[in-house]
Order: C-alpha cells, then sequence, then structure tokens
C-alpha cells in the first residue's frame, strides 16, 4: 500500500503539465471556468473622483456653520462638471464626477435649501469626506482576476466593470464515468432479488458538473473482465476517466487486468480508511495520447471521499489551477473531539465523519463506508494517523466538505 501523501505527490504534479488547451468565450459563457492567464485592468475603476452621496460638492476652506452659498451647477451621475466658481457649492448626486476644485461632500441631510435658493450647512466636512477616488477599487494596471482563478459571479463582475467583455480560459474538460458491477440497478427500476441501486454515477456527476466538467457516461458495467476493456476503450478519448468498484483482488474484479491490458497501472491500494481499493493509471488513445484513470472503491462513502480528497484536486490541477488552490490539506484546521475514539486502524490513516459545532466534533455513529447518509448529516473530516487513539477534549485536524468542494 502506498501512503495517502505520498500518492498525491506522485499524482498530483503530473495534471500540472497537462492542461487541455484554451478557449476564448464571452461572460455570459465564463462562469464556473479557469482564467488562462492574469488578466490586467486597462483602466482605473472608478475612472474619476465621484461622489460618495447625495449632497454637495464643496471647498472646505469656503465653509462655515450659517454661511449662505449660491448653487452654481447640478451635477447628476454621467454628467461632465465645470470647475467650482469660488463662494458656490454645486449640487451633485451618487457617482457624479466631482469638480475640479471641490474636496469634500456634504450629504444632503446636513444642508438645508432656504426659500431663496441659497444653501447653508449644518456641520462643516473634512477634506476628501464622502468623495471615491480614482482607482480606490480598482488601478489601471492592477491584476484584476490571476491565472487559474475559477470564475464566480463576482469575478466576472470585476471584468465586466474593466470593460473585458470576452476572456481566455481552459477548455472544458470531458470525464468518462463507469461504474461496474452485476449487482448494480439504476434508478427508477425494480430491484432485481440481490440489486443495488447505481448512486457513485450520481454523486460523481454532480461533482463533475458543479467544477464545469463534462460528463461521459457508459452506465453500469457488468463483472466481466471484456466488458470492462470495452467500456474503457469508449471512454479513452476523454481526458480522464473515473471508475468505481472492481479494483479489489476477488474473482469478479477486473478493473485491475483491464488497465494493465490497456494502459498502465502506475498505483493501486492506498493506505487510508475508508477508501483503501484505489487504483491509479493511464489508457491509451487511438492517436497515441493517454487518458489518466481513477478506480475508486464501489462503497459509496469510500468512493466519494476518494473522489474528493485525490481526483477532484487532480482535475483542478488539469483545469489549470495551482496546487496551493486544489490542496485540501492546506484548508485543514483545529477542532476538538467530543467523542472517543478507541480501536483506530494501525495499518491506515483514517478519516471519520463529523459534524462540527462551535469548533467542537461530533463523530456520526456509524462509521461503516456503505452509510451515504453519513455524509449528508455530517459536516466534514477530521484525518487521524495510523493508531491515534482520540479521547474527548484531543484536537484534531479537521476539513470541512464546504472547502474540500472549493
Amino acid at each position: 500500500m502506498v501512503e495517502l501523501d505520498d500518492l498525491l505527490a506522485q499524482v498530483w504534479p503530473l495534471a500540472a503539465s497537462n492542461t487541455p488547451g484554451t478557449d476564448t468565450v464571452n461572460l455570459n459563457a465564463a462562469l464556473g471556468r479557469v482564467v488562462v492567464g492574469d488578466v490586467f485592468s486597462q483602466l482605473n475603476v472608478p475612472q474619476h473622483d465621484n461622489s460618495g452621496m447625495d449632497g454637495y460638492a464643496v471647498r472646505c476652506a469656503d465653509l462655515a456653520k450659517g454661511v449662505q452659498f449660491a448653487v452654481s451647477q447640478r451635477v447628476p451621475a454621467g454628467a461632465s462638471p465645470l470647475p467650482l466658481q469660488a463662494g458656490t457649492v454645486t449640487r451633485i448626486f451618487t457617482g457624479a464626477p466631482i469638480p475640479p476644485g471641490a474636496d469634500a461632500v456634504v450629504m444632503q441631510e446636513d444642508a438645508s435649501v432656504l426659500a431663496n435658493g441659497l444653501v447653508t450647512f449644518n456641520a462643516v466636512p473634512t477634506p476628501n469626506q464622502w468623495i471615491r477616488r480614482a482607482g480606490e477599487d480598482i488601478a489601471c494596471g492592477q491584476v484584476v482576476v490571476p491565472k487559474g482563478t475559477v470564475l464566480d459571479a463576482i469575478h466576472v463582475g470585476l471584468l465586466a466593470s474593466i470593460g473585458v467583455d470576452r476572456v481566455d480560459v481552459v477548455k472544458r474538460l470531458k470525464v468518462g464515468v463507469m461504474v461496474t458491477g452485476s449487482e448494480l440497478q439504476n434508478p427508477g427500476k425494480a430491484l432485481e432479488p440481490g440489486q443495488i441501486y447505481n448512486s457513485n454515477e450520481f454523486v460523481w456527476s454532480g461533482f463533475l458538473k458543479a467544477m464545469n466538467i463534462d460528463v461521459e457516461s457508459v452506465g453500469i458495467v457488468p463483472d466481466n473482465l471484456e466488458a470492462t476493456c470495452s467500456a474503457l476503450e469508449r471512454l479513452a478519448e476523454c481526458d480522464a476517466v473515473v471508475s468505481s468498484g472492481g479494483v479489489s483482488v476477488g474473482e469478479e474484479d477486473h478493473v485491475k487486468p483491464a488497465i494493465e491490458r490497456m494502459g498502465e497501472l502506475r498505483a493501486w491500494k492506498v493506505a487510508m480508511k475508508p477508501g483503501k481499493p484505489i487504483a491509479f493509471g493511464h489508457i491509451n488513445r487511438s492517436d497515441g495520447g493517454q487518458s489518466w484513470f481513477f478506480g475508486l472503491p464501489g462503497n459509496p462513502v469510500s468512493s466519494a471521499l476518494a473522489f474528493q480528497l485525490i481526483v477532484k484536486p487532480f482535475l483542478g490541477l488539469l483545469q489549470g489551477q495551482s496546487m496551493g488552490q486544489v490542496d485540501w490539506r492546506l484548508r485543514m484546521h483545529p477542532v476538538k473531539a467530543d467523542f472517543a475514539w478507541a480501536k483506530p486502524d494501525m495499518c491506515r490513516e483514517e478519516f471519520l465523519r463529523v459534524d462540527v459545532q462551535s469548533g467542537c466534533a461530533g463523530l456520526f455513529p456509524n462509521q461503516s463506508s456503505g452509510v451515504l447518509t453519513s455524509l449528508a448529516q455530517s459536516s466534514g473530516l477530521v484525518r487521524l494517523a495510523k493508531g491515534q487513539v482520540v479521547a474527548p477534549g484531543d484536537v484534531l485536524n479537521y476539513v470541512s466538505y464546504q472547502d474540500l468542494m472549493k
């Protein structure tokens, strides 16, 4: 068995130098895509000093309580003001450019308009009051969206704010999915004796679609070598293939020999619980290239955790993200155990499903690798070393599912 950290050190760097090319998309199609290079601003945001309030643009040196001022101009947002005339004030609205010569804005609540049209002020402002300076949000030449960023709605808004309408992104990945097991049946169909419903495919497809990855599925593959090889051949043109089940050493486990026939098996069995029977390698393509392969366990918890801990970061790197962005170990933080764990695994590190409230981790009562409800009813994982006993109050390393999905 290979240690998990050793596997990650072997596997993840293979993706960092094998990104799948680039696309140029408009902003409406950019959500969830990964930026190829740094995006620089060609302008200041805001482009000019502007008012942060509805009120009056003034020269502070002119003001005193009770002094009456004429309004020399009215400047709404989008207008181009004249210089402020000495001894006058400018009626101004939020977002409007500051007139040359003005050095503060008095909000209208601190002003009184007299019957003769003149204005007095109830407070004397300080210089720069309620003025938003040019470039205080984004300066010309500044990196607005760094290389490797997964674009969310705010990033797209930032690009729009600097006038960018198209952005270079990494080509959308295509990942092949197959689930092996003659005992599996798809939801919506009646179960025959000995059958169970296929859930892994739906978990992975959800994870992949959340990453903006195209999914190609061959569905359920029966437990025989030729069917397994045929399914892998159909998926070989994908950027990567994820399979569940068939990676152990039983007579009905055909994934390992299929990969050895059709490509190369680079790693097999990981010293982690749940998730020991994990295979990594590649499938040879007809064009001489290769498709990365991950064979995950059939048990739903083992499969889901292996995907989140090993496969998802690899695919993120393949999309062009940095190691710092995908490495969930950097997002682990300490929590206090609210449980005891007296019989640890002496050969494998363990990931226990816990629910963390106010910094205390409560253990989900059933840690079986087949209990999918344990993932739905917990908030994340604590990582235990081989043989690590836990007593209430011990400080443990924890990563939330939310952080795993970043």
